[in-house]
């Protein structure tokens, strides 16, 4: 497995697209609009690959000049539990100290809080809802 950042617009971005909309839209009824994906332009897109195939995804959205939003973190549903969520985080960590981030936060699902936690990610604030689900804020420092 290759984990890699995507550049938006190209045929890989237009295919995690697919696999987000798989895992994060479609079970809540929802689907991405023209709109909603346009945010997605200055942010960075991190991939997860077997082969040619992608089989995980998140985003990562600059805040401000110390802080990245780790966002639409969706992995294969078949592939689930085999570490490649893990493997796009820890990457994505790296990733985001070379580019001079300090922290991450993220709004997580609430079956995904253990995920986090394990990967030292700390609950900050309330339960709120979020496109119509239970969520917590979280978040990590990944630099001094």
């Amino acid at each position: 497995m290759i984990v890699k950042e995507i550049i938006f617009g190209s045929i890989e971005y237009n295919k995690s697209i697919d696999l987000r909309d798989e895992i994060l839209r479609k079970p809540l009824g929802l689907a991405f609009t023209s709109e909603f994906l346009q945010q997605d332009k200055d942010q960075f897109h991190i991939a997860a690959f077997e082969g040619d195939k992608i089989v995980g995804i998140l985003i990562l959205k600059p805040l401000d000049k110390n802080t990245l939003k780790m966002r639409q973190v969706a992995v294969n549903v078949n592939l689930q539990g085999k570490g490649i969520g893990r493997k796009m985080v820890e990457f994505s960590e790296k990733f985001a100290v070379e580019k001079g981030f300090s922290y991450f936060e993220l709004n997580a699902r609430k079956e995904a809080i253990p995920f986090y936690e394990k990967l030292n990610y700390l609950i900050v604030g309330d339960e709120f809802f979020e496109v119509g689900i239970s969520h917590k804020k979280m978040v990590k420092k990944i630099s001094n």
